[in-house]
């Protein structure tokens, strides 16, 4: 385990939820806040994910792409392994969206396994959560799903392949 200590992990929850705030879930009813800190609890309990870097960038998975956290922000707050993961996590807005998507799945498959784990837990969740989208919301979740698991199973390290099997 590295030197990431507890303080640390809920200083990270503290700053996702704020990040978040005001922000909601795709039912419109739901703060956004609740889906980053399903994802570190999908990852510490289903997963069994004990670093601390680890879950701290599976709560703040989603800060750079949806909100106004840049690396430099959690690289000075949370160090740079924490902002290269989430970095990693964020998809390119700037980019078309076929562009974006091709490019963050190649970026995924090329990710360090605490990444890798990090969008397994995100997967895990939005499917679970799915069943408020409409029907072509929910089949587009699916698909990307499934693009992500097809591409990480051929060589996702064996001490984890349960994982796989648990999204």
């Amino acid at each position: 385990m590295s030197g990431f200590d507890v303080q640390q992990l809920a200083e990270a929850i503290s700053f996702a939820a704020r990040a978040h705030q005001g922000h909601l879930r795709k039912d419109g009813r739901t703060p956004y806040a609740a889906h980053p800190m399903r994802v570190l609890m999908i990852l510490a309990v289903e997963f069994g994910v004990d670093d601390r870097e680890t879950l701290a960038a599976a709560v703040l998975h989603d800060t750079i792409e949806d909100t106004r956290t840049d690396h430099d922000d959690l690289s000075e707050r949370f160090g740079p392994r924490v902002a290269d993961y989430v970095a990693a996590l964020s998809k390119d807005t700037r980019l078309p969206e076929d562009q974006r998507e091709r490019e963050y799945l190649a970026g995924l498959l090329r990710a360090p396994i605490e990444v890798k784990l990090c969008k397994l837990g995100d997967i895990y969740d939005n499917l679970s959560d799915c069943a408020t989208l409409e029907m072509k919301g929910r089949q587009r979740q699916l698909d990307r799903a499934r693009e992500v698991l097809a591409g990480f199973r051929p060589d996702f390290p064996e001490r984890w392949r349960r994982v796989l099997e648990l999204v």
